[in-house]
């Protein structure tokens, strides 16, 4: 029996691919490298180019791997294309993923690890943010992630296929081989490290007066071996026959984007001048997800809870890798 990782040559697909071939598991990875990079995945690890809603791919790869498990990465992820792109959105991170599930589950697929988003709970109402915290998503992003939850769950109550959603804001950091390499790029972290890379002059920083203590907005971050870590232990929490559940992931106490460019500052020992700019439409003061959940029932514990850790991580890929998986 394998899992099928889909998105597994992705920023985050690529850590969790590497997790659980480390962790001994069988394991085959689709991935279409709109996003992805072939160069992320070990070349012992069975892989296939295509899209999830190939069923005839699926079907060989059912077939030939006895693919029971999912561990489901694969998705379109800007909020902002998402609001001026909403059916590609929707058809991406949602129809697909239906079509990915029939196919599958005709051929025994028993359990899904949904890798969602906190943006399913839209505005938030407290922080830190549980998971009975209210849903409301307010762009096509966070509503086709949405679906997908109400799907499975459906699926869990007609069929029995159990699932996880893991619900988070920003990942960021990087292993010794495997860090972000998007094109554009639209993260906060890599986008202040192109400063002291001499690849940008500034930095911008959306919104100065926001009701935080140094007036930018605040977000949760998680770093990108923790979410790895997450998805291996909720897998394990599925094998040992548990019911479908949602966790939110993160730090818990949320960093400003002032805050994110001086510990860059720190690491890098260099200075990163910043724009400021006027807030962006929709951008609230503070997002912060709770993970007491997942940290008393997954037995999850982030071994890189801090920002320096998280930031220096994505340094050090970003000097070895200044172009990212073309430098391999």
């Amino acid at each position: 029996m394998s899992i099928l990782i889909t998105g597994g040559a992705g920023y985050i697909g690529s850590v969790v691919t590497e997790t659980l071939h480390k962790a001994g598991r069988d394991i085959v990875v689709l991935d279409s490298l709109v996003a992805g990079h072939r160069e992320a995945v070990r070349e012992e690890i069975p892989f296939y180019e295509g899209d999830i809603a190939d069923a005839e791919l699926l079907e060989r790869i059912a077939k030939r791997y006895d693919v029971r498990q999912v561990v489901h990465l694969a998705a379109f992820l800007s909020v902002s294309e998402s609001v001026t792109k909403p059916l590609m959105y929707f058809v991406n991170n949602t129809a697909k993923v239906v079509s990915m599930l029939e196919v599958l589950m005709r051929h025994g697929l028993e359990n899904v690890v949904f890798s969602s988003t906190a943006a399913t709970y839209g505005e938030s109402r407290y922080v830190p943010i549980d998971e009975a915290h209210p849903r409301n998503p307010t762009h096509p992003y966070g509503i086709s992630k949405y679906f997908v939850e109400q799907i499975l769950d459906w699926l869990d109550k007609a069929h029995g296929l159990t699932h996880v959603s893991l619900r988070y804001f920003n990942v960021a950091g990087a292993t010794e081989t495997h860090g972000e390499a998007h094109s554009p790029e639209i993260h906060l972290i890599p986008l202040v490290l192109r400063v002291p890379m001499g690849l940008s002059e500034s930095v911008a920083i959306y919104g100065t007066d926001y009701p935080t203590p140094d007036g930018t907005c605040i977000r949760d971050y998680i770093h990108v071996s923790d979410l790895a870590d997450a998805h291996l232990r909720a897998l394990e929490y599925l094998e040992e026959g548990n019911a479908s559940d949602k966790f939110n992931l993160g730090n818990g106490v949320g960093f400003s984007v002032r805050e994110i460019v001086s510990a860059a500052e720190k690491v890098t020992g260099m200075p990163i001048p910043a724009l400021e700019q006027a807030r962006r439409h929709g951008d609230p003061a503070v997002l912060v997800a709770s993970s007491d959940k997942a940290r008393e029932i997954l037995r999850w514990i982030p071994r890189y809870p801090d920002l320096d850790s998280i930031v220096r991580s994505a340094w050090e890929w970003h000097k070895a890798h200044p172009s990212g998986y073309r430098d391999y």
